[in-house]
């Protein structure tokens, strides 16, 4: 069976599609070839880094990737998601091929104020948010 390739877009690549790629991944079942990409390159979030830890996800050796760099070498999906706001998502470009482009709005831990530990707090909301997507999406998938 053809493994499904899905492509997770965020605006910096440094936290929310870095965390979906990594759930899919681990939770996929060897269905999807899965990666990741940012509108703009940006740095890995820490404490997305951290919180990602937390549940046993090493994160820290990863690096953030361009769209744009994807989309010029032509590569083919059959999904790609964007996990940012919807004026971020109408930003990115359109893939050839029968994709499927879906959006989930997640917040962007970049725009966390407040103590390390509300940041904290706050980002592992949106990984338990994205990791529920993710476990739902599989399942909805299997339907």
């Amino acid at each position: 069976m053809d493994k499904k390739k899905v492509l997770f877009i965020c605006v910096h690549n440094s936290a929310r599609s870095q965390m979906a790629e990594t759930f899919l991944n681990d939770l996929g079942e060897g269905e999807f070839q899965v990666e990741s990409a940012g509108l703009e390159l940006g740095k890995l979030n820490p404490y997305v880094v951290r919180v990602m830890k937390e549940i046993g996800y090493d994160l820290s050796n990863n690096k953030t990737k361009s769209v744009l760099d994807f989309y010029r070498k032509g590569e083919l999906y059959s999904y790609v998601i964007t996990v940012c706001d919807e004026g971020n998502s109408e930003r990115c470009p359109i893939f050839p091929g029968p994709v499927e482009r879906l959006h989930w709005s997640f917040p962007d831990p970049s725009g966390f104020k407040g103590s390390e530990e509300e940041v904290l707090s706050k980002t592992r909301e949106v990984r338990d948010q994205i990791l529920e997507k993710i476990r739902s999406w599989i399942k909805e998938k299997e339907t």
